[in-house]
């Protein structure tokens, strides 16, 4: 068989993980191991096949991590990624901790106090979740 065959056939089973997994960085290393192929029908060695396939998968992973499939966003950054985030949770007593047990949603939830509030009983406002625990802010106004 074709040495080129070899990376499609890698290509083609990354891409099939790629569907399963739901990873644009699989898609990305798939396309890299195609280009490799494509180099190999055109010739080129397979060092050459080797930089290609490293150039386009290392180059494709560096756009998506830039981009906006791999932007990091923090809870307070962007709301719409958690719907939670401004909400109002009642915390009657606060631990030495600055953690507490509240009611939201219909469950108990940990509660943990922002840095720099004061541990006061009353409303707050959720800023982000931390894992399973709301971290809060006094509610103002």
């Amino acid at each position: 068989m074709e040495s080129w065959v070899w990376w499609f056939v890698l290509a083609f089973g990354l891409l099939a993980l790629e569907l399963m997994t739901g990873t644009f960085y699989l898609l990305v290393i798939a396309l890299a191991l195609a280009a490799a192929g494509v180099a190999d029908l055109f010739g080129a060695s397979f060092t050459l096949q080797l930089f290609v396939a490293a150039v386009i998968g290392s180059g494709g992973a560096l756009w998506l991590r830039r981009g906006r499939f791999g932007r990091l966003h923090s809870d307070r950054a962007d709301p719409l990624q958690n719907m939670d985030v401004g909400q109002t949770v009642r915390v009657d007593q606060w631990s030495a901790t600055r953690t507490a047990r509240a009611s939201y949603r219909g469950a108990q939830w940990d509660v943990e106090l922002e840095p720099g509030a004061e541990p006061t009983a009353g409303e707050f406002v959720i800023q982000s979740i931390s894992a399973n625990r709301l971290v809060v802010a006094p509610k103002r106004g």
